[in-house]
């Protein structure tokens, strides 16, 4: 058993100063901020973890002058990303990746994926003692070997075990204590999966463990590509059952490729959160979704880019981004006639089809 989760797992009586876990969550967006809001709730009720949970803010200076970070730990609120919310009397932001980290032996990641190597490469080496890790980040990085997972190259750039935690999870919901569901997903030992499933266990968010990381965490980065393809259907106002179409073709094809990918891929990880529901939920109020769906009423002629930022106030699309991705992948391995919806997403994004292609193609089965 590693320290980091000896630690975690000592009685209920009042422990060592020396010997309680550290929690830093490395990212302070969205869903960051709502990590670190459940992780801070519980950090205050659990003998074995420092009351001070820290977050890694990419420091940003605000209309007003201030400084984000600043502003944060003055008002307990991350003003830019979840106004409105308080975030924990026990959160502090720090805008200084390695001091944030220092002395944490339980890291959480929740960044957009295409920063995740440049922080992986600013943190090697600066990793000390039996650290565990989770991922939060949706995405993948495609290299010349083939797709690395972002556990993976958290992982190995790191030298420590990752775990991830995905699922039906819009932020803004669980930021005002609306009941969801998320999935963690292990390999190895399930002791540590229960002390994350610990950590961000609440009353309004029920987490779940499965002994199947690349399953859960294909699913949070495929699910992206499903949602631009809804939000595709919502801006032509194709109406429901195309949409349901979509959604179901989708999943199918989050299915099977998962599963060419890493032939250890359980079925029933797809009846996880982290699967048909987080498919439902991104589809039908996500960010991806939301800004397709701008983007197919344009006829295409504005950029996702633009469309991000004029909609997204700093927040990272993902799902432009993964089909790339994934269209790299496919290409590369030559299946992209077996995921026609995968590749036609890609192809709509890049300007090489039209949003309305989004239905004008014949599903090849597997």
């Amino acid at each position: 058993m590693s320290p980091a989760l000896e630690k975690s797992r000592q009685g209920n009586g009042e422990c060592n100063e020396v010997s309680k876990s550290k929690v830093t969550v490395v990212g302070s967006g969205n869903w960051g901020s709502v990590a670190a809001k459940l992780i801070a709730s519980n950090a205050l009720k659990l003998p074995s973890f420092h009351d001070e949970v820290r977050m890694w803010v990419f420091e940003e200076v605000l209309p007003n002058g201030e400084k984000l970070t600043d502003v944060i730990n003055k008002t307990n609120e991350n003003v830019k990303y979840l106004p409105g919310v308080k975030l924990g009397r026990n959160v502090v932001a720090d805008p200084d990746l390695e001091n944030a980290v220092k002395e944490a032996n339980m890291l959480v990641f929740v960044t957009p994926h295409q920063f995740m190597d440049g922080i992986c490469k600013k943190l090697d080496g600066k990793i000390t003692g039996d650290v565990e890790a989770i991922s939060l980040v949706k995405g993948m990085e495609v290299k010349k070997e083939g797709p690395c997972m972002i556990s993976s190259l958290i992982s190995k750039q790191l030298g420590i075990n990752c775990c991830v935690l995905m699922g039906a999870n819009i932020a803004n919901e669980i930021a005002v204590e609306k009941f969801s569901e998320a999935t963690v997903g292990y390999r190895g030992s399930r002791e540590i999966a229960d002390t994350w499933v610990q950590l961000f266990s609440t009353p309004y968010f029920m987490v779940t463990p499965v002994h199947d990381v690349e399953g859960v965490e294909l699913c949070g980065t495929l699910k992206n590509v499903v949602a631009i393809a809804a939000g595709f259907v919502d801006g032509l106002e194709m109406g429901n059952n195309t949409k349901a179409a979509i959604m179901r073709i989708g999943l199918r094809e989050m299915k099977a490729l998962s599963k060419l990918l890493f032939p250890s891929v359980k079925d029933s990880t797809f009846f996880e959160s982290c699967g048909v529901a987080d498919v439902i939920t991104t589809c039908l109020g996500g960010r991806n979704r939301r800004v397709a769906e701008a983007f197919a009423k344009s006829g295409g002629k504005r950029s996702f880019d633009e469309l991000e930022a004029e909609m997204l106030q700093g927040q990272k699309l993902q799902g432009v981004s993964t089909a790339r991705e994934v269209y790299e992948v496919l290409n590369h391995c030559g299946w992209l006639e077996m995921f026609p919806l995968f590749s036609t997403v890609h192809q709509i994004c890049t300007g090489h089809l039209q949003p309305e292609a989004i239905v004008q193609y014949r599903e090849n089965k597997l």
